[in-house]
């Protein structure tokens, strides 16, 4: 049977020959939704759209990467693989490794990774050892293990992760026609602004699409070194996906965003919260509260009049890219909203509840 996933699609685009075996679960193809609320709120002349990567077969972007990167890992003869992660990279490093037969070691800092993330590292059979230290003494230990063993890393710094995550921006060209506008997105490790930069140039040579976005990039207020221009010892934020304080794509990012003529900013814990309710209440959509931060860069922008500069007589298209499901983190969604209230098993009292 054919495989569907992101290495058969762009093949032409990624570092693959006929000895790379794909191990693949069909990630890519993720709905972009179109916005109305947001878009509403934009004004007129916008468009926001919502890429939603919490449809990848794990819940997140990072299958995009994994894939190429498991199965680069396949065709060396790897026979382990090992990263350092906040819980995304691990749940896609354990299936991804799970389907190709290799042996995967996650290393995730003590206390630092929501529930429903460890559950799927452990349910796919990896060896998950708790560091006591933050993500980046996790990443450090990582690196020097795989520099000293047979043992491959599959963090972002492993470079065909950046290049399978590239296929996002391709995605969102082929669906709109064309790059939009701007792209907004959450800044954690910095690897993902990297690859969707990298994808828009290559696209945009390949003549395949006209223009360039500019890229709009948020970390949380109590982890943000790119914005503070150096490292947190310390970060802490409820986005516990981009509770980072050292990226290891800090160079690109900011190279992203200077060729871009974009930016990256900050947004506060409540900002995300907010955001995160309002794309669940108002668009549908359960993202986790790192990919709200992206939305709450939004809503900020807005407030800014940011957008107000946009001289076009056609659609301003922006794209905020949801970086995994809310699912990822169910015990955030718990805290964040009323909970459900015990009545008798009375129609007149459930009636008189709801307003009837």
């Amino acid at each position: 049977m054919k495989n569907y996933g992101i290495i058969e699609k762009y093949k032409k685009y990624l570092p693959v020959g006929q000895a790379t075996p794909i191990i693949t679960l069909n990630e890519g193809n993720t709905p972009l939704v179109f916005a109305s609320y947001l878009s509403k709120l934009a004004g007129e002349n916008f468009e926001i759209y919502l890429k939603c990567e919490g449809a990848n077969p794990t819940g997140s972007f990072k299958d995009r990467g994994m894939t190429l990167a498991i199965s680069k890992a396949c065709e060396e003869k790897a026979t382990a693989v090992i990263c350092a992660s906040t819980g995304n990279t691990s749940a896609s490093a354990a299936a991804y490794s799970a389907r190709g037969g290799i042996k995967c070691i996650v290393l995730i800092p003590s206390g630092a990774i929501a529930l429903g993330k460890l559950s799927q590292a452990l349910i796919h059979g990896a060896e998950v050892l708790a560091i006591s230290g933050n993500f980046d003494t996790a990443l450090e230990l990582a690196k020097e293990i795989s520099l000293k063993y047979p043992v491959t890393l599959v963090n972002s710094l492993n470079p065909f992760r950046i290049e399978g995550q590239k296929t996002g921006s391709f995605e969102i060209c082929d669906y709109l026609g064309d790059a939009p506008d701007f792209q907004i997105m959450p800044v954690g490790n910095a690897g993902n602004i990297t690859a969707y930069w990298k994808g828009y140039k290559e696209y945009k040579t390949g003549g395949l699409s006209k223009k360039l976005p500019s890229m709009l990039g948020f970390q949380a207020e109590g982890a943000c070194p790119i914005v503070k221009n150096k490292p947190i010892k310390d970060p802490k934020t409820i986005a516990t996906a981009i509770q980072i304080g050292n990226p290891a794509s800090w160079k690109s990012a900011l190279e992203a965003r200077d060729e871009s003529n974009g930016l990256i900013d900050i947004v506060t814990d409540n900002q995300i919260l907010e955001a995160y309710k309002i794309l669940a209440q108002k668009e549908g959509i359960f993202a986790e509260p790192a990919s709200a931060a992206s939305i709450a860069g939004l809503l900020k922008l807005i407030k800014n009049g940011y957008f107000r500069k946009i001289n076009t007589t056609n659609k301003c298209k922006i794209v905020c890219i949801l970086t995994g499901h809310g699912l990822k983190d169910p015990e955030r969604a718990i805290k964040s909203v009323k909970k459900p209230k015990l009545l008798r098993p009375n129609i007149k009292t459930i009636l008189k509840e709801i307003g009837y």
